[in-house]
């Protein structure tokens, strides 16, 4: 039998023109455009987000991708025009509208807070509709699906009570505003009963209305259930709410879990300046507490406790100069307490030879202009 003949390929003519390769689909677009969200390459993302929009320019969910990019560029104005364009009365809101772009507008009317409190309460009722629907069924996806909802519900009404809280506003001055907050947070452990974001806020506002003693009780169910969250699930409260519980803490002299909420917060960003911060102001005021009771607490000396505060505020420090942070007065806050721990002798420990410290030198750098300021406890 003989051999097949390799069939021949067609030859090219002279003057026709290459064969083009379809554009890539706009799904395929956005996937690339999610994948570089991840990695927090906001401005390659907005260029394939925007090629999108040039093949469907009424795209919600690339409009939305792109809102959430140009926010974290710091565009504000342009993120806020892109999330407008979600929602009524713009012709191209689809429907029903996503409700994190009234989240997202919510958070960007700090000039409007109750044009924030609008946005809250539409997000929602659109939250609330799609629990319905989650429900209704009884798959596993369903139930997951059904569990985030109820924290964003929570999260929304717990971003009212904030703005009802916030001295910043007149809101707060309000004769309704503290009925206000105690409804909404009962919404909100209604809707999802032991919500650690909802129990701490609710012992923030037992805090400002003088009882320290509920406001404890509730931080302590607020931890319980927080502590058995794994530091990778949504259902964990963001960094900025932990820092927030952290500050609860501290201002009830319940340090151990402080330290602990500290220790989740740099596992996932050891370079937080605030965390760093508060974990310098913990260990100062667990050294203070050292020295009433004898000189030791928990089996730490008092000067220990005061060089673990050092090496913490040292850190911050040189993290607050590197990242040029823009909070001058935590910064001065941390130069106080270095200075007062010089006075008291207390330094810095030493560092082992070849380790480098967060600013890639070989020992921490101190910068000038301490602050004194009234109303800091004194180590005596």
């Amino acid at each position: 039998m003989g051999r097949t003949r390799p069939k021949k390929k067609g030859l090219s003519k002279p003057g026709d023109a290459p064969a083009k390769s379809s554009p890539p689909s706009t799904e395929s677009l956005l996937e690339k455009a999610q994948a570089l969200i991840v990695q927090c390459d906001y401005e390659l993302a907005v260029r394939f987000i925007r090629r999108a929009l040039e093949q469907d320019p009424k795209n919600a969910e690339a409009r939305e991708m792109l809102g959430v990019s140009l926010l974290e560029l710091g565009d504000l104005d342009a993120a806020k025009e892109t999330f407008l364009s979600l929602i009524p009365p713009s012709p191209d809101a689809p429907s029903p509208s996503p409700p994190s772009a009234h989240l997202y507008l919510a958070q960007l009317s700090e000039d409007d807070p109750r044009g924030a409190l609008k946005h809250y309460q539409a997000a929602i009722h659109i939250l609330h509709a799609q629990l319905k629907g989650k429900e209704r069924a009884d798959d596993e996806a369903s139930k997951k699906d059904e569990s985030e909802l109820r924290s964003n519900i929570v999260r929304a009404l717990v971003g009212q009570v904030e703005i009802w809280m916030d001295p910043s506003y007149d809101l707060c001055d309000e004769p309704e505003a503290e009925q206000n907050c105690e409804d909404l947070l009962s919404a909100a452990l209604k809707i999802d009963p032991g919500n650690p974001e909802a129990l701490q806020t609710l012992a923030s506002v037992r805090m400002s209305q003088e009882r320290p003693d509920e406001a404890k009780a509730f931080l302590e169910q607020a931890w319980a259930t927080m502590q058995d969250i794994d530091l990778d699930d949504p259902k964990l409260p963001p960094i900025p709410t932990r820092l927030a519980l952290v500050k609860l803490f501290l201002e009830l002299s319940l340090y151990t879990p402080a330290l602990l909420v500290l220790h989740g917060i740099m596992s996932s960003d050891d370079q937080d300046v605030e965390a760093w911060y508060l974990e310098g102001w913990c260990f100062y005021l667990m050294a203070e507490q050292a020295q009433e009771n004898g000189g030791k607490l928990e089996d730490l000396t008092w000067q220990e406790l005061g060089r673990d505060s050092r090496d913490c505020l040292e850190t911050c420090q040189v993290l607050h100069r590197n990242q040029e942070h823009p909070d001058k007065p935590l910064l001065e806050h941390v130069q106080e307490l270095i200075a007062k721990l010089d006075e008291l002798g207390i330094t810095a420990s030493p560092v082992d030879e070849g380790e480098e410290g967060e600013d890639g030198e070989g020992e921490w750098e101190s910068d000038d202009g301490s602050v004194d300021g009234d109303g800091d406890v004194e180590m005596q």
